[in-house]
């Protein structure tokens, strides 16, 4: 089998991203209205502020550094109670930019960590970095939160897709999303490399907008 392969969709011609057609109607009414509105068409943007828990094995810090190189951030702080900012908009071509703000603009360490959620060839859904570093997902819904894995990195170079090996990679990344509250949600990532064990651990709780 090719190790690269053709990207058949045009990055401008893409499907908008519906998160409720993905996961099927019986699904989607499992989630809370709150989460429903979150995850609804992102035409207009909403941040969302909170405070994060950072954490990163020595090899996942590794990988941190890589990615970084490569143009596709990972946080490799470890920190508590750092301030975050989540920044949701339309990306304009059907997809949905998730920008993430790390720390204080400007402060050490500060990061920015930038990506979008779209629909790839044949209607999958699939996350890709500014710096190319891209995934396959799946996402469904657990005890009530909204689940997303990955099922392999590629990387995107213009309309080339070229997969990663599994140990070349972070390991399997699980995000969460699950209301804490009226107008409050967790967000939760873990990702577990599949020979030596996790890799990054993040967690935080963030608030709705006031005009959400």
């Amino acid at each position: 089998m090719n190790r690269l392969h053709h990207a058949t969709a045009s990055c401008h011609a893409r499907a908008e991203l519906e998160i409720s057609t993905l996961l099927g109607p019986a699904a989607w009414q499992q989630l809370s209205p709150a989460i429903q509105r979150r995850f609804g068409s992102h035409r207009q943007t909403a941040c969302y502020a909170g405070h994060m828990q950072l954490r990163a094995s020595p090899l996942g810090q590794v990988f941190a550094i890589l990615a970084r190189l490569l143009g596709s951030p990972l946080a490799g702080r470890r920190a508590g109670s750092v301030p975050a900012w989540v920044q949701v908009y339309g990306d304009g071509r059907g997809g949905v930019v998730w920008a993430r703000q790390l720390g204080t603009p400007g402060s050490r360490g500060s990061q920015r960590v930038r990506s979008t959620k779209r629909l790839g060839p044949g209607g999958s859904l699939e996350e890709c970095t500014e710096g190319g570093l891209s995934m396959d997902l799946r996402v469904c819904v657990e005890d009530g939160a909204l689940v997303f894995y990955s099922c392999r990195y590629f990387f995107l170079l213009g309309r080339w897709r070229m997969p990663v090996p599994a140990w070349l990679t972070p390991g399997v990344c699980r995000v969460e999303h699950r209301d804490e509250g009226p107008e409050r949600f967790r967000f939760t990532l873990d990702m577990q490399h599949p020979l030596w064990g996790h890799t990054f651990h993040q967690t935080g709780v963030f608030t709705d907008p006031l005009e959400f």
